[in-house]
Order: structure tokens, then C-alpha cells, then sequence
């Protein structure tokens, strides 16, 4: 038992008296030290040595681990902000797109002399022969009735065919039924539009364009305003063919219409006729034959 005591007296004094015997000497002028505080020195440089190695290692390792801490965070942060970013600019371009539209029906609106009712695309329903579009209006029908012109910013619809509450279906001006007196804007040449009955393009030909008009690719064709049943000057397609034939009466004609239906989304039916006389020019020259239309 005494041993053991003294022992541990011993470890505990050695324990205080290494550390102040290290302090003593590295803290004495070098020419002063004695052989004794020589060998302390050169045991302990080599530890402090390797001590503060590894506690600036140990300190610029956690500094890292800290600072990519912080740079995760950050970064997760800023992708959260970008993602609020892109959505706040895909709105307000969507708006910017809106107003452009709203603004182009409007002023659509100021310049057509009629009385028109606008309405908003909710539906297409379209095959080989038969091509409609489901329009819902901002008031109820009770003035839309069958076959009146529908028109866009950039041209012609269609007409409409039935009513139902605020819904009303739309004969597009590519169905096959569809009918439409055109002139060429560049040439004044006239014509008749229908659609072409293409499943899977939107195209129009035009027929009775007498072989002697001059019609190239690239002319754009507007309503004529015969009959007062379509504003004149409406924007209705724009010539992608033409075929002149050594003979016969007419010439064969192709179009797409200047409006792209897929991308469609507000128009303006025309609920009353134009109130400009000029356009109810009856038997132009150029007309279709009557019972052709």
C-alpha cells in the first residue's frame, strides 16, 4: 500500500515538475542554458513542433468544414432565391404577353366599325372535315346568333355557328365549309376562301382568282367587305402556292391563314354589320359566280 501510494505521489510531481522544467528552459537565454536544459530543449522542440502542426491543421481543417458550411447554406439559399426569381420573371413575361394581346384586341376593337363582343378560347375540336373552336364570352349570348365573323388581332377566325349560355362554337375559317371573299391587298385581285379539309395542317385554298389576276407567293389576303359581312381590310392568309394553267378560267391558289389557332386564345365576334357603306359593294368585278359560294 505504501508503495503504491508513493507512486502515485511521484507520477503526480513528475506530472507538475516535466511541464515547469520545459517552460524553465525554453523561457532561459540560449547561452545560459545548462546540459540539463539543453536536452529538455531538444526533446521538447520537436514536440511543440509537432503539436502546433497538428493544431494548425487541426484549426484550418475545421476552418474549412465551417466555411463549407456556410457555402452550402449560401447556396441553398440562392438557389431558392433564383427558383422565386425565375417564377416572379416567367409571370411577368406571361402578363407583359397578356397585355400585348389585350392591348392589340383592343385596339382591333376601336378600329373595326361594328358592334363586337369579345370572348375567350376554351376548346378546339378539329378533324379532316370539320374544324371548330369553343369561345366563352364576358356576357351572356343572347346577341350571338349563327354565322357571325369572328376575328383576332391577326385576322380571321371563323364564324360562329351555336350559342349556349355564354359558350359558343366557332366555325374556323380552315373548315372545309368555311367561306370567305378575299382580295389580294397587293394587286386588289379577288377570290374565295376554304379550307383545304387537311387533317394535319392548318391550309386554305383560294378559288375563283381569275387566271389573267396577278397573285404571287407571299401576298397577303383581306377580307373584301362584299356583302358587309366581314369588316373590310381583315387579314384572312397569306398565299403559299400558285398554279397558272395554260387554259380554263381560273388559276389554283394555296394559303395558311394568318392566324395560328393552336396559339389562339381571345377574339372578337362581330354582332352587328359594318356601318361603313363602302363595303357592301355587291357584284364586284371578280365576284364568285352565284351558286358557287
Amino acid at each position: 500500500m505504501n508503495f503504491k501510494k508513493y507512486r502515485d505521489i511521484v507520477i503526480v510531481l513528475l506530472a507538475l515538475a516535466v511541464p515547469f522544467w520545459f517552460l524553465r528552459a525554453s523561457m532561459r537565454d540560449p547561452k545560459q542554458l545548462s546540459g540539463p536544459d539543453r536536452f529538455i530543449v531538444g526533446i521538447a522542440t520537436p514536440v511543440q513542433w509537432a503539436a502546433a502542426t497538428l493544431a494548425r491543421g487541426v484549426s484550418n481543417l475545421w476552418g474549412d468544414y465551417i466555411y463549407l458550411v456556410d457555402v452550402k447554406e449560401d447556396n441553398a439559399r440562392l438557389r431558392s432565391e433564383n427558383a422565386r426569381l425565375r417564377d416572379k420573371s416567367r409571370k411577368l413575361e406571361a402578363n407583359e404577353e397578356e397585355n400585348r394581346r389585350l392591348k392589340r384586341l383592343l385596339d382591333l376593337k376601336s378600329t373595326v366599325k361594328a358592334d363586337v363582343v369579345s370572348a375567350q378560347v376554351i376548346g378546339k375540336n378539329t378533324n379532316e372535315f370539320f374544324r371548330v373552336m369553343r369561345v366563352t364570352l364576358d356576357r351572356e349570348a343572347r346577341d350571338v346568333g349563327p354565322n357571325l365573323p369572328v376575328i383576332s388581332a391577326d385576322g380571321v377566325v371563323g364564324v360562329t355557328l351555336k350559342s349556349a349560355g355564354d359558350a359558343v362554337d366557332v366555325r374556323l375559317v380552315v373548315d372545309a365549309g368555311s367561306n370567305v371573299d378575299v382580295v389580294v391587298q397587293r394587286t386588289g385581285a379577288r377570290g374565295f376562301i376554304r379550307g383545304a379539309g387537311d387533317e394535319s395542317k392548318y391550309l386554305c385554298k383560294v378559288e375563283y382568282v381569275q387566271r389573267t389576276d396577278e397573285v404571287e407567293v407571299g401576298d397577303l389576303l383581306v377580307t373584301s367587305g362584299v356583302g358587309r359581312r366581314f369588316p373590310k381590310g381583315i387579314a384572312v392568309a397569306t398565299v403559299t402556292g400558285v398554279t397558272k394553267r395554260d387554259f380554263g378560267i381560273y388559276q389554283q391558289v394555296e394559303a395558311v391563314p394568318t392566324v395560328d389557332f393552336s396559339r389562339l386564345e381571345e377574339v372578337l365576334i362581330v354582332i352587328s354589320p359594318p356601318t361603313d357603306d363602302s363595303q357592301a359593294q355587291k357584284g364586284a368585278p371578280g365576284a364568285a359566280p352565284a351558286g358557287k359560294r
